[in-house]
């Protein structure tokens, strides 16, 4: 099992130090804004923990929120007004928008930060440089899980790597990044033929479609590294008792709670893959770890390094 809690500690570790010097150096700490809009019950939990990795980081973490009755221009007024904020290094939209604020939101919102306080990397600035092999801010869960890569020592160059997902925020950049590590690259998606045949042919395999379990054991080449991306929630208990044998601390989760967080790999992917990221405590703690690193990054932009 890969232990991305563990890296994602030693990140932060180096992380404070650098942290302490900039604040010293510039007499504030690096800043981070969080905008958040409505109540939607998985980014409440999502922002709390960002916003308590920033703290415990000694940046400035505020939270801006709006209200789910918010129109689509106060959202951009708030992102013009953290553009202009010299208290805030980096500005973090968290999706999903409400649906009210209509199809294109997301992308009208995220086209209004500027790019040097991108800190997920997804203005249209930042993916350009990612896509040109000179990034500046990348998005943090791809970049994540390149960090894990690395310093779990997995060697990517020479290999075959596959992506089952095509999405802006995981699928499209991880495979930037693999591909400028000098991975053989593959992206698949549900139009895909012989889905599995395909992923099966991976010595790196990135899971991130949101299906939980869609991943089985045929999906894998044995000793193949298989990083789950996937965040589902769980809620039947047939399923849970087809995956967990009785006794399995998993299982008891489920029993005592009625939910379980699982991702997109079946639990018996454990049975051939030769590394595997858990869910919880894989991706997810890095994903938060790397904000940090962009937050940090992006005040050192700010002053001239």
């Amino acid at each position: 099992m890969l232990d991305g809690l563990a890296v994602a500690a030693r990140i932060r570790g180096e992380i404070a130090p650098q942290v302490r010097e900039f604040t010293s150096r510039h007499g504030r700490p690096p800043g981070l804004a969080i905008v958040l809009v409505g109540h939607n019950p998985a980014s409440e939990v999502y922002v709390r923990n960002k916003l308590k990795a920033g703290d415990e980081a000694g940046f400035r973490a505020d939270l801006e929120r709006l209200p789910e009755s918010a129109a689509l221009d106060d959202v951009l007024t708030l992102v013009a007004r953290l553009n202009a904020s010299p208290a805030h290094d980096g500005i973090l939209v968290q999706a999903p928008l409400p649906r009210s604020l209509g199809a294109d939101a997301a992308a009208e919102v995220f086209d209004a930060i500027a790019p040097h306080k991108d800190v997920d990397g997804f203005t249209p600035g930042n993916v350009g440089r990612l896509v040109q092999g000179r990034p500046t801010l990348v998005p943090c869960t791809p970049l994540g899980i390149i960090e894990l890569l690395a310093r779990e020592g997995i060697a990517i160059a020479g290999r075959r790597a596959c992506i089952i997902g095509r999405s802006d925020i995981v699928g499209k950049p991880m495979a930037l990044l693999l591909l400028q590590r000098d991975a053989t690259v593959t992206i698949c998606h549900s139009k895909t033929p012989d889905l599995a045949g395909v992923a099966r042919q991976a010595d790196i395999l990135v899971a991130a479609v949101g299906r939980a379990g869609l991943v089985t054991r045929n999906f894998v080449k044995p000793g193949a590294v298989v990083i789950d991306v996937g965040m589902n929630t769980l809620t039947d208990s047939s399923v849970a008792a087809a995956w967990y044998p009785q006794g399995h601390p998993r299982l008891a989760s489920f029993q005592k709670s009625g939910r379980l967080l699982v991702g997109d790999v079946h639990p018996e992917v454990a049975d051939v893959a030769g590394a595997l990221t858990p869910v919880p405590g894989g991706v997810g703690p890095l994903t938060i770890a790397m904000l940090m690193a962009n937050t940090l990054r992006a005040a050192q932009l700010v002053v001239g390094g």
